[in-house]
């Protein structure tokens, strides 16, 4: 009797087990799934702020966490096309399969822009079903925060009012800091900017900026000479305040353009770990804006 009651206690006083184990393609996704799931969910995240999303590799160590997962939390849109069927393939888990209640993507839940008339090779790395660098517009974090959280109910239902909890709880702390980004924001409404990547669209559109000019010649191609110097010439007509590029990108192009545009060159986070100060959702927001600012004045 004595050993049963210790085997009691032992377990009572043990490590709670996460009733979730989430494999997130990217850290932004990983955050949120953090923010809803608390204490029941185990996050992996695939990837850091500082790859390129577009070409992660499936290295044997992502199939063997993808293996062990009840719920795979990525972009969607053709972001990951590149690497992660291959993983959720060789992970051999039917539980994430796409179509499968352990598989979710976010587009699924967001409002897209950019989405082309057509799509062929010649236009660079376009994707079909829209622009899927959605996490940069607070609006669809909160449509995907309440999604994820439905979706983690269902999956784990013994805590399904738990996630729905901290669902609610989240999105009015967010929606109470997006209303504060936009009024910090209100200097940078019609700001113009050089960008590398279309990756900082949704974060142009929603704060009311203006790309002018894109250190890509195509999407997903690499900036060439010939490019930058019409870029140049171009600027001397329509003047920017600033080159942006993400953390993860290349900074010699857009460093040099500004250094002869005689522009500043600034990096923003792109997303959670893209810098210092951006640890979470919050302060990636927070650290982006104020980067913006400084250079808007």
């Amino acid at each position: 009797m004595r050993a049963i009651i210790a085997i009691a206690l032992a377990s009572a006083c043990g490590p709670v087990l996460a009733a979730l184990n989430i494999f997130a393609c990217t850290p932004e996704w990983g955050a949120l799934a953090q923010e809803l799931g608390g204490d029941k969910a185990s996050v992996y995240i695939a990837s850091t702020a500082l790859q390129d999303p577009h070409r992660i590799e499936a290295r044997p160590s992502l199939i063997a966490r993808a293996r062990r997962a009840d719920l795979v939390v990525c972009t969607g849109a053709e972001l990951e096309v590149g690497w992660l069927p291959l993983v959720l393939a060789q992970s051999g888990n039917p539980k994430i399969q796409a179509g499968q209640p352990g598989y979710f993507e976010a587009a699924s839940a967001a409002v897209l822009i950019d989405r082309p008339a057509r799509v062929d090779r010649s236009m660079g790395d376009v994707h079909a079903a829209g622009n899927p660098h959605l996490h940069l517009d607070p609006r669809n974090i909160a449509r995907v925060a309440t999604a994820l959280a439905t979706q983690m109910g269902a999956l784990d239902a013994q805590n399904a009012s738990y996630y729905i909890g901290r669902e609610l709880a989240f999105r009015a702390r967010w929606r109470e800091s997006t209303a504060r980004w936009e009024r910090e924001a209100a200097p940078l409404k019609d700001l113009p900017l050089v960008v590398q990547h279309k990756d900082l669209s949704y974060l142009l559109s929603w704060l009311g900026m203006r790309e002018i000019g894109t250190l890509e010649p195509k999407p997903g191609l690499p900036p060439s000479t010939a490019h930058l110097a019409g870029l140049l010439a171009a600027l001397q007509r329509t003047p920017a305040k600033a080159v942006v590029r993400s953390a993860y990108q290349d900074p010699r192009a857009a460093d040099w353009l500004a250094q002869q545009a005689r522009l500043p060159s600034v990096m923003l986070p792109y997303t959670v770990g893209g810098s210092a100060r951006a640890t979470d959702l919050f302060s990636l927001y927070d650290d982006t804006i104020a980067r913006l600012l400084a250079v808007a004045k």
